[in-house]
C-alpha cells in the first residue's frame, strides 16, 4: 500500500484525500515508511521531525476534513522545504556551519502559502552550502545522492528536493533557481522543474528586494500538472515584495495546441558550449517528440556576444550572492567557515565597481532585447538543461568537459544563464537516459511572463512521451 500511495501524482493524492478514499494518517505513514527505507542512502530529507508529532498533525487534519473543513488542495500533504527557505519553528542551516542552532521565527512567503494550502511540514530538503554550485553537498548534512545511481550527484541547488521526488519521498517539492538550481536537478533526477518569470513567486528576503533580480523560488513535481498546481499556490502579488507580479490565473487549460508551432533549438549555442559525450544526442530526442506533435523545429546559433554575456553574469551574480553576507566575510573566524565557492564570489565582487555593475546591466538589457526578437520568430526556445550527465558524488564539480577546462566552479552550467538573465519562464523537462543509464533534460523557454503557456507547452510534450 505504501508504494501505491507514494506513486500517486499530487493531483490524484489530493483527490483521494478529499474524497476520503485515503486518510491523512495513511498518507503520512506511507511517506514516512518510504523515507525510512530510502532516505538514509539518498540523504534528500534532513531535519526529519519525530513520527508521533507528524501522525498527530495528520490525525488532526483528518478530523478537520471529517468536519467539512479543507485547508486547501495540499490538505494533509507531507512536505519538506528546501533548506534555503524558512519554516517557522524549524531549523534552517543554509547548508552552512555558520548557523548551527538557528531556528526560523517565521515562514518565507512561499512557505507561508504552502502551509495555508494544508501541507504538513515534515522536514527540510538538502542543498549545497548557501545554494552555491549545482551539486548538493555541504559540511553540515553531507551529500545528496542520485536515486538513479547512488554514486552520482543529484545536482543542485534543489538537489534534495529533486532526489526526494525521484525516490517518491514527497508528493511535490519547492526549490529555487538562480543558475539552474531547479533545472539542473530536474535533469539529473528525471523530474519536472519550473523556473517562473521573475517576480511570479514573491520573496521577503531583505537581500532580494529591488536588488535580487536573478534568483527566484519555484515548484518541482513528478508531472507538469503537479508542478503547475504548486506554482499556483506559491505565486501571486505580495506587498512585502515590491517586484512581485500581479495575481494571475495560472491553472492549466490543457495541453497547448502545438500543430505549426515554431521552435528554436539552441543546441550547443553554435559550438560555443562543450558537452559531455551523449548529452546533446539524448537532449535532441526531445526534438523528435516535438516534431511528432506538430512543431517546426529550427536550429538557432545565437547571434550575440556570449563571452560578454558570461562576464556580465559573473559580475551580477557575485554582486547578488555576496552583499548579504558581508558581515561574515569581514570577521576572520566567520570567513574561515565560508566555502571556496562563496570566497570566489566575494573575491570577484570586491574587485568590481558600480560602473562594472552598470555595464553588466547594459549587456543584460541587450540580451533581453535579443531574446524578444527571437520570440517574434519562435513560439518557444529549447535548449539542454545541463552540459554533463550526473557526475561522481565525491567530485566537487566538473573541471573539464570534452577536453575544455572549466575555469570556475560553475562554468559547467553556463547553458542555464540565458533564461535567468532575461527573467523568462522555463520548464525543465526530462529528455531521457543516455547510454550509461543516467538522465538528462531540456529547457522549454517561454516568452516574458508566459508561465501558463510554457507549462501547457510542456504538458503537450509530456503527454506525448507518456503515450
Amino acid at each position: 500500500m505504501t508504494n501505491e500511495i507514494t506513486d500517486l501524482s499530487a493531483a490524484d493524492l489530493s483527490t483521494a484525500i478529499h474524497d476520503r478514499k485515503l486518510s491523512c494518517v495513511e498518507v503520512m505513514e506511507a511517506y514516512l515508511d518510504r523515507i525510512g527505507r530510502l532516505n538514509p542512502d539518498i540523504n534528500a530529507i534532513i531535519y526529519l521531525r519525530p513520527e508521533p508529532e507528524l501522525l498527530a498533525e495528520s490525525k488532526a487534519a483528518d478530523i478537520e476534513l471529517a468536519d467539512g473543513h479543507s485547508r486547501g488542495w495540499m490538505h494533509g500533504f507531507p512536505q519538506a522545504i528546501k533548506d534555503l527557505a524558512e519554516v517557522k519553528g524549524m531549523p534552517c542551516s543554509f547548508g552552512s556551519p555558520l548557523f548551527p542552532d538557528y531556528v526560523s521565527a517565521a515562514d518565507t512567503i512561499h512557505v507561508e502559502r504552502v502551509r495555508g494550502a494544508g501541507a504538513i511540514f515534515i522536514g527540510k530538503t538538502n542543498t549545497p552550502e548557501f545554494g552555491l554550485g549545482s551539486h548538493t553537498r555541504n559540511p553540515v548534512h553531507g551529500p545528496t545522492r542520485n536515486p538513479h545511481d547512488l554514486t552520482k550527484s543529484a545536482g543542485g541547488s534543489s538537489g534534495g528536493a529533486a532526489a526526494a521526488l525521484a525516490a517518491r519521498l514527497l508528493p511535490v517539492a519547492d526549490g529555487s533557481d538562480m543558475m539552474g538550481s531547479l533545472r539542473n536537478p530536474a535533469a539529473f533526477n528525471n523530474v519536472v522543474g519550473f523556473r517562473p518569470s521573475f517576480g511570479r513567486v514573491p520573496s521577503d528576503k531583505a537581500a532580494d528586494l529591488f536588488l535580487g533580480q536573478l534568483g527566484i523560488a519555484g515548484p518541482m513535481g513528478k508531472t507538469v500538472s503537479d508542478t503547475a498546481l504548486l506554482l499556483s499556490t506559491q505565486a501571486g502579488y505580495d506587498r512585502r515584495d515590491p517586484l512581485s507580479l500581479a495575481n494571475e490565473d495560472l491553472a492549466l487549460r490543457g495541453p497547448a495546441a502545438t500543430e505549426g508551432m515554431r521552435i528554436g533549438w539552441f543546441g550547443d549555442f553554435g559550438g560555443y558550449l562543450p558537452f559531455e559525450d551523449g548529452v546533446l544526442d539524448t537532449a535532441r530526442s526531445a526534438l523528435t517528440v516535438l516534431a511528432d506533435i506538430g512543431c517546426e523545429v529550427e536550429d538557432v546559433a545565437p547571434e550575440f556576444d556570449l563571452p560578454a554575456l558570461w562576464e556580465a553574469w559573473l559580475t551580477l551574480r557575485s554582486f547578488n550572492v555576496s552583499h548579504g553576507m558581508r558581515a561574515f566575510y569581514d570577521q576572520p573566524d566567520k570567513r574561515a567557515l565560508l566555502n571556496p565557492q562563496y570566497l570566489f564570489e566575494f573575491d570577484l565582487a570586491l574587485g568590481k565597481t558600480a560602473a562594472d555593475i552598470h555595464a553588466a546591466s547594459v549587456v543584460r538589457t541587450r540580451w533581453y532585447k535579443y531574446m524578444l526578437a527571437l520570440f517574434e520568430r519562435y513560439d518557444f526556445l529549447v535548449m539542454p538543461s545541463t552540459q554533463v550527465f550526473p557526475f561522481d558524488v565525491d567530485l566537487p564539480w566538473p573541471t573539464e568537459i570534452a577536453g575544455r577546462s572549466m575555469d570556475t566552479y560553475h562554468r559547467w552550467m553556463e547553458v542555464v544563464i540565458g533564461p535567468t538573465m532575461a527573467g523568462l519562464p522555463v520548464a525543465a523537462m526530462p529528455a531521457g537516459f543516455g547510454a550509461g543509464g543516467l538522465p538528462t533534460g531540456v529547457q522549454f523557454v517561454g516568452p516574458p511572463r508566459a508561465d501558463r503557456a510554457t507549462l501547457e507547452f510542456a504538458l503537450a510534450y509530456e503527454r506525448r512521451i507518456n503515450m
